[in-house]
Formats: structure tokens, C-alpha cells, sequence
């Protein structure tokens, strides 16, 4: 097998999945915050929690403006720190009550977009899908 024909595949799947992405969430966005904030939230969301390093590290956003905008989150009443019991040296970032609702109505329209792409596909092609789906988190994500 070519794996740099592999590798020119991937980055065009990549590539595509990034154009997806901004189109499943366009208009689910909120516009109370701004999208790196948003994109802080989703984080949390995909994960349940998250430190400040994790979100720095995953979102490639430097420690003092990772700070700032959980602050402003904060603020705002959609995410809350919570003390590690075991090292209070460490802190999660979580959602506060508002913020999982803002955050489940968004993904109840990027879920109902996604579904309206997969719409006409017959299950043994969804069925291809989600194994498609599996493949790639067992071996490249």
C-alpha cells in the first residue's frame, strides 16, 4: 500500500471534516460568546470536564488567554472550577446548570443538521458508517 497516498487521503478527510463541522454548527452557535469560547465549551462538553492545561494543550490556546476566557465563562454563569479533592493545587473546569443547557440545545441542532444529512441513507450504509467511525478512533484518533 502508498501510505503517502494514505496520508493525502487523510488530510483531505481531515480537511473535510473540518468543513462538516463548521457547517453542522453555523447557525447552533450561540452569540452570547465568542468562538474560541465556544469552542472551549465544546471541549468540556465532549469530555464532561477538563483542566485548564488540557484545554490550552487540546485548543492550542496559550495558559493566560485559556484563563481569561474560562474567567468570562465564569462570569457569564456557564462553567464553574471545581477543587480535586486529592490535589487542591488542580482544578476542573465543569458547566454550571446553564451552561449544559446552552450547550445540549446546540448539539440538539448540530444533531438534528447531521441527521438530516444521513437521512436517505439505507442502514446497511449507516451501519458502514458507524464501523467506518470505529476504525478510524481504534487506529488514527
Amino acid at each position: 500500500m502508498d501510505n503517502s497516498l494514505l496520508f493525502r487521503q487523510f488530510v483531505k478527510f481531515t480537511a473535510s471534516v473540518h468543513e462538516v463541522t463548521h457547517q453542522l454548527t453555523k447557525n447552533n452557535r450561540p452569540t452570547d460568546i465568542t468562538s474560541v469560547q465556544y469552542s472551549i465549551m465544546e471541549h468540556i462538553y465532549v469530555n464532561q470536564s477538563a483542566t485548564l492545561s488540557e484545554i490550552s494543550d487540546c485548543l492550542y490556546i496559550s495558559m493566560p488567554n485559556t484563563s481569561r476566557e474560562i474567567k468570562k465563562l465564569t462570569e457569564k454563569g456557564l462553567l464553574k472550577k471545581v477543587e480535586n479533592k486529592d490535589d487542591r493545587r488542580k482544578q476542573s473546569i465543569s458547566f454550571t446548570i446553564e451552561g449544559q443547557k446552552k450547550l445540549e440545545t446546540v448539539f440538539a441542532g448540530i444533531e438534528a443538521n447531521f441527521h438530516s444529512r444521513i437521512k436517505d441513507l439505507p442502514d446497511h450504509e449507516l451501519e458502514k458508517v458507524r464501523e467506518a467511525i470505529d476504525l478510524l478512533e481504534k487506529y488514527i484518533f
